[in-house]
């Protein structure tokens, strides 16, 4: 990493954010700190080859040579696409005999308790290829039946014979006692060379085995098509003259390199959404927000999570696609509302929003695509929010009268409503759907929203940010530069990262807190030679310590972080008192407390350059660059509202709304009432007269 950063004239930095529809490009001049960005159509066939594509643009574009690029990082749902879209390896499973039916027992948990339709996806490996082997280690690491190399070879025939091409090892307590999943592995190795292994003590040390399996075979149905994907990622890049080792974003927001996403995909299932909380927590803190609330609106979905004091959430464990995942992740909540979510009526004669979504093909009807149901987007089009002409500063044109068509038709005229009522009522369904996804990652899990900020990105997401505010009580609203390229951007502040677990069930003593020290020792030595082979220099190496508690008697666990150095098992406890009341509104005073486990993140520090800064001097009325009639709700009405370019506002000028402010990626309503400004960052904060003040006046009282 060292020689990325500082060897010869290499001093640019890319980030490569690919998505379903574009792939977002970011790249930064350490020397300067000037941030440039990029897009190109994503081509899903070959994800490498749009990153290719728009490496070489943003290059050309401006001038550069690829032998200067020092670092190369993207996010990727590579991973998850496959296991959505159900076009993983051909793969078997080993495991304990008793137990191949674990992942389709699952949980017997019900999503929705009355609901008797529903279904669970078929298991990734079909139970002929699930082969039981006569072997058991117990909890405590006792060996009660050994394993016997040659039925591990029998089961390697029989998949063999069925073309497999990837293999799952699942045996019980392997968490505990990993030698039996080793002895398998080297004998499937020595049987079946061409394979791809995915061990589970390897994979996820961790009790609980559901998950433990359902995570490995997950792993184990991605990793072929995965390892071949990042194969033709590293040949297309040393094609371009890119000698930098290019890194891969996984879900806790940290950086890996190929070999270790070739190792472990399933840790790159929320890759890019995690590096755009990464970024925004970094860029939002730069601004004076350390407490933020991420709001990423794109097309399809939103995604929103919690940041406080500067450090994203977490989060151990969610589905993909309906697959239980157990890998450390950024806490982040999807929900399907984006800007192409179709509006429609339904049985009862209710006007709904999402989850589905015209996507990119045919697109919103104002795409002019052959769309012809009502969206977001056209709402928003027929409203004038968004230019009735064109979007993307005229690249895009659009065709405002197929908008107010679908609406009308679809909408308007069955509910009786005029058009103006029926697309404002579509664009408040889906402000209030994203508001209660942030209701659900905010008061639901202890945080009061009005302490926050809401940080809007993704390309629909300045376009509603103040309503939803609005409908959350959130009294600031900041906008990045470029919010439509934000999560590109993250991966350029991201650090790079790796998570190691050990689970450890007992009470929380004197003696369990000795064994707790031991288990973090063992990550210590890991975490250091994992950094080593990441090309880490001692200098930059880090490492995060947290512990997963719960009361006697509890099914579930809080994390707690341990401060810096190696605190008493006295601080540990009233540690976890606070965080389980602040969690979960109570704590137990008097009950015992267990250990579940050890949880420890290696991090290698990357070196930022300062940004950019914006411009100075300028005036706002020179950033005018129109004016349009937009439609804010009906007591205001249609008004003529001014338009701004935001590339070129003033820092510190300020606008009172009406207006809106356009750039490449994004639009940003002003309302009436509220007033905009660009800060020193060259970001836009947005406020409310009144709650601004209000908002003010309840942290004085706070923190006085």
């Amino acid at each position: 990493m060292s020689e990325q950063h500082h060897g010869g004239e290499r001093r640019l930095r890319i980030g490569v954010d690919v998505g379903g529809t574009f792939t977002d490009l970011a790249m930064v001049d350490e020397a300067t700190g000037r941030i440039l960005f990029h897009k190109v159509p994503s081509t899903p066939a070959d994800p490498s080859q749009a990153i290719e594509a728009g490496v070489r643009g943003i290059l050309e574009r401006n001038g550069r040579a690829a032998a200067e690029v020092a670092f190369l990082g993207h996010g990727t749902t590579v991973a998850t696409n496959m296991v959505i879209e159900r076009r993983g390896a051909r793969t078997g499973m080993i495991t304990t005999r008793g137990f191949r039916d674990v992942i389709e027992i699952a949980r017997q948990t019900r999503p929705h308790l009355y609901d008797y339709d529903i279904q669970r996806p078929a298991p990734l490996v079909p139970r002929r290829r699930r082969i039981e082997i006569a072997e058991r280690i117990a909890a405590d690491g006792t060996v009660l039946h050994p394993l016997h190399e040659a039925d591990v070879l029998a089961a390697a025939e029989v998949f063999r014979a069925a073309g497999v091409t990837s293999v799952a090892v699942c045996f019980l307590h392997s968490w505990r006692d990993a030698r039996h999943e080793r002895a398998a592995k080297e004998a499937l190795r020595r049987a079946l060379p061409d394979v791809y292994l995915s061990v589970s003590s390897e994979v996820l040390p961790e009790f609980r085995e559901f998950d433990r399996f359902s995570t490995t075979v997950l792993n184990a149905f991605v990793g072929p098509r995965m390892a071949t994907y990042l194969d033709r990622l590293l040949a297309r890049v040393r094609d371009l003259g890119v000698s930098a080792e290019p890194y891969t974003v996984h879900s806790n927001g940290g950086l890996m390199s190929v070999a270790t996403a070739a190792a472990t995909p399933v840790r790159t299932c929320l890759s890019g959404p995690a590096a755009g909380v990464i970024g925004a927590a970094m860029v939002a803190k730069q601004a004076g927000f350390p407490d933020i609330i991420t709001f990423d609106a794109g097309g399809t979905s939103t995604d929103v999570s919690v940041v406080a004091g500067g450090k994203a959430t977490s989060s151990s464990s969610r589905d993909v696609a309906g697959y239980p995942v157990k890998v450390p992740s950024i806490g982040i909540d999807v929900i399907g509302a984006g800007g192409g979510s179709i509006a429609y009526i339904d049985a009862g004669g209710a006007l709904k929003v999402g989850p589905r979504s015209a996507g990119a093909d045919p697109g919103p009807a104002a795409y002019g695509r052959g769309g012809t149901e009502p969206t977001v987007t056209d709402a928003n089009i027929v409203l004038g929010r968004l230019d009735q002409t064109a979007l993307l500063r005229g690249a895009m044109p659009v065709d405002a009268e197929a908008a107010r068509r679908a609406i009308e038709l679809r909408i308007a005229r069955p509910l009786g409503l005029t058009l103006e009522q029926a697309a404002l009522g579509i664009i408040r369904i889906a402000v209030a759907n994203m508001g209660r996804a942030i209701r659900g990652v905010t008061t639901e899990r202890g945080y009061a929203p009005e302490r926050f900020a809401l940080f809007a990105f993704g390309g629909a997401g300045p376009l509603h940010a103040t309503e939803v505010a609005a409908e959350c009580n959130i009294p600031v609203v900041v906008l990045p530069r470029e919010p439509g390229t934000m999560c590109a951007r993250g991966i350029l502040l991201a650090d790079i990262a790796l998570d190691f677990v050990r689970s450890e069930i007992a009470p929380l003593d004197d003696a369990t807190w000795s064994r707790a020290a031991a288990r973090f020792a063992e990550m210590d030595t890991e975490a250091e030679a994992w950094l080593a082979s990441e090309g880490v220099p001692p200098e930059r190496r880090g490492t995060l310590r947290a512990l997963e508690l719960r009361y006697e008697g509890q099914n579930f666990e809080v994390r707690v972080p341990l401060a810096a150095g190696w605190p008493s098992l006295a601080e540990v406890l009233e540690a976890f008192a606070r965080e389980h009341a602040r969690t979960n509104g109570y704590d137990i005073p008097g009950r015992g407390v267990e250990l579940v486990n050890c949880r420890l993140t290696a991090v290698g520090h990357v070196p930022r350059g300062a940004p950019e800064p914006p411009p100075e001097g300028g005036t706002v009325e020179a950033a005018r660059i129109g004016t349009r009639r937009v439609y804010f709700d009906p007591g205001s009405g249609w008004r003529d509202t001014p338009v701004y370019a935001r590339e070129i506002l003033p820092v510190g000028g300020r606008i009172t709304g009406p207006a809106v402010i356009e750039e490449m990626s994004s639009t940003s309503p002003v309302f009436p009432g509220q007033w905009a400004m660009l800060d020193a960052e060259g970001n836009v904060i947005i406020r409310h007269e009144e709650t601004g003040a209000a908002h003010a006046r309840r942290r004085e009282h706070a923190d006085a």
